[in-house]
Formats: structure tokens, C-alpha cells, sequence
């Protein structure tokens, strides 16, 4: 029996998905053990300010996600222009925090919807990238894309 190969946009779609399992199992796993790290600390402490928090939250998502990308073949750059987006996503939010224009809570929604949204135009830079099989990552390395012995 021969398997059909899936279309690219199926392909695309599934990719984005793995991305957001992956950032969401981080998000859980990794942000509690910040939380145990740095709960003793006095609630003005600069562990505890909302920007903090987000860029560390921000974090515990990219970490696995670029391991997920890594182990799916794909180069040093791809893995690291999507994780700019991701904290872009709370940068550019920084200035409305720091002038009150909006609250932590504005922060973390906001934020994480302009995560996904930059995630996916990064993806849209790149469609051969995410709309092909992943076996192509692997045979396509160069020797710059590989880890220094």
C-alpha cells in the first residue's frame, strides 16, 4: 500500500500545531520550576515585574520549541528567527506596560496573541520550510548548520 504524501498546506498547518504543543508542554513543565525558583522572593523583587515574567514565560515556550524544530531537521536560522518572533511579541509591548497604557493582564493576552501571529509570518517567509516533509531538513544542512565538534 502506498502512502499519499500529505499537501503542503496540511503539512504547514500540522507544523504550526507541533510548534504550539511544544511551546505549550514547556510553558508547563518549565514556568513552575521559575515559579518554585523565585516564589520566596519579596513581591517587589525584579524577578516578580511583569516584563520579567513575560520574557521568562516567553522562554520556557521557545526552549522547547526550537528542540522540537532542531530535532525535525531544520537549521540554526529558521530555529532562530522563530524564536525572535516569539519574544517580539512581548517586546513590542514593553512601552504600553511601562506607561500604564495597559495592565499585566493586557500584557500576557496581548502578548501571546502577537506571539502566534509573528510566529505564523515567519512561517509565511518561509513556506518551503514548513510545507515540506521534514526528511528534506535533515539532508539539507550545511557544514555551517552543523554543531562545532
Amino acid at each position: 500500500m502506498t502512502k499519499t504524501p500529505r499537501s503542503p498546506r496540511l503539512t504547514f498547518t500540522l507544523h504550526y500545531l507541533q510548534m504550539i504543543v511544544a511551546m505549550v508542554v514547556g510553558m508547563m513543565v518549565l514556568y513552575p520550576l521559575w515559579m518554585l525558583a523565585t516564589g520566596s522572593r519579596p513581591a517587589d523583587a525584579w524577578v516578580h515585574r511583569t516584563d520579567v515574567e513575560s520574557l521568562v514565560m516567553a522562554t520556557t515556550m521557545v526552549i522547547p520549541m526550537a528542540a522540537w524544530m532542531r530535532f525535525r531537521g531544520h537549521t540554526w536560522r529558521p530555529v532562530v528567527e522563530m524564536s525572535a518572533a516569539m519574544y517580539a511579541g512581548f517586546v513590542v509591548l514593553f512601552p504600553f506596560l511601562w506607561l500604564g497604557a495597559i495592565d499585566t493582564d493586557g500584557l500576557m493576552l496581548l502578548g501571546h496573541v502577537l506571539m502566534l501571529l509573528l510566529m505564523l509570518a515567519a512561517m509565511l517567509t518561509r513556506p518551503g520550510e514548513y510545507s515540506g516533509s521534514h526528511a528534506h531538513h535533515a539532508h539539507a544542512r550545511t557544514a555551517t548548520d552543523q554543531e562545532p565538534a
